[in-house]
């Protein structure tokens, strides 16, 4: 792990108590400089490693004799500028904003996207956004990769906030995606059950991890069109891990078409991004008893893909 940045910490510990004890615990108790959430993060971005490895999750056991390495990045400049920068608002009340994110523009900022992110353009768009859930993520209640277009909502104030990760958290939340794929899945419906973590070969992707090494991801889809050498696939991901539907996909041996970190190193479609969009989203809105349907057209180019698709059946 490369640790030359300027101002990165590095702090290691051998673990000497008789009793096992969860990674986050003992971590809060030896840093307590940083929250339990500061650290949670670090170990989910894959910067804590226990005994040479990147720790599975947050509730690891360590055993006596254990080694732990807890990698600290610079911290990110303070505060978020608005920046004038458009965006396809779908819905908006007082306490959030449903947008059509388009692929290309990261969530928010960090190591290598210090703006142009869609906190920015949101921060544009409604300044009072600032302070929302730190400073650093305003108003952020869940993500999508860079290249994924589609639904993704902001909240306005914290009790939204809170409302609305708890509903991702429970799997209240459900989400639809369309994804193209280069061949067939191996039946026509089926679901996905591979957990998912941080690859120890390289830190910034994440891989199909063995049980007890990576979190639990689970996955739902269903065949929409079948193509000559690619599916329509629309998939309905239970859980939210980073990567998962990619990861999915290439697990069932069927990558997403574009995908060049997790399926063919080439694309089998000449594509500017891979083949992803947030196609549906039904959460209920705070204080509401009954969910509400969200829904993002297609966006252009890949409209403009399945249309070439179906021009040579």
């Amino acid at each position: 792990m490369d640790t030359s940045k300027v101002d990165e910490k590095v702090f290691l510990f051998v673990y000497e108590k008789e009793s096992p004890q969860r990674l986050d615990k003992y971590l809060v108790e030896q840093l307590p400089e940083y929250s339990r959430a500061r650290l949670q993060s670090l170990i989910d971005a894959g910067l804590v490693q226990v005994s040479g490895q990147p720790a599975g999750k947050s509730g690891q056991m360590l055993e006596k004799g254990l080694e732990i390495t807890v990698h600290i990045p610079p911290s990110a400049p303070a505060g978020v500028h608005p920046e004038s920068i458009p965006i396809d608002v779908i819905f908006e009340n007082q306490d959030l904003l449903v947008i059509n994110k388009p692929a290309g523009m990261v969530v928010h900022p960090a190591a290598g996207h210090p703006s142009g992110t869609l906190v920015n353009a949101v921060l544009g768009y409604d300044p009072d956004l600032e302070g929302v859930a730190g400073e650093e993520r305003p108003g952020v209640v869940h993500r999508l990769d860079k290249g994924t277009s589609g639904l993704i909502v902001m909240a306005k104030n914290d009790f939204a906030l809170h409302w609305l990760q708890e509903q991702f958290q429970s799997r209240q939340a459900e989400k639809t995606y369309l994804a193209l794929v280069d061949g067939r899945p191996p039946t026509p419906v089926g679901r996905v059950e591979a957990a998912i973590g941080r690859d120890p070969g390289h830190r910034k992707q994440m891989a199909i991890r063995p049980t007890g090494r990576g979190r639990e991801a689970v996955s739902e889809y269903k065949t929409i069109e079948n193509f000559p050498n690619h599916s329509l696939l629309e998939i309905h991901p239970l859980t939210g891990r980073t990567h998962q539907i990619r990861l999915h996909c290439e697990f069932l041996g069927c990558p997403v078409v574009g995908d060049t970190v997790y399926g063919h190193k080439k694309s089998t479609i000449q594509m500017d991004r891979y083949f992803l969009h947030a196609l549906r989203l039904r959460i209920r809105l705070p204080a509401a008893e009954t969910p509400q349907l969200f829904e993002a057209s297609l966006p252009a180019d890949l409209e403009a893909v399945l249309a070439g698709l179906r021009s040579k059946i």
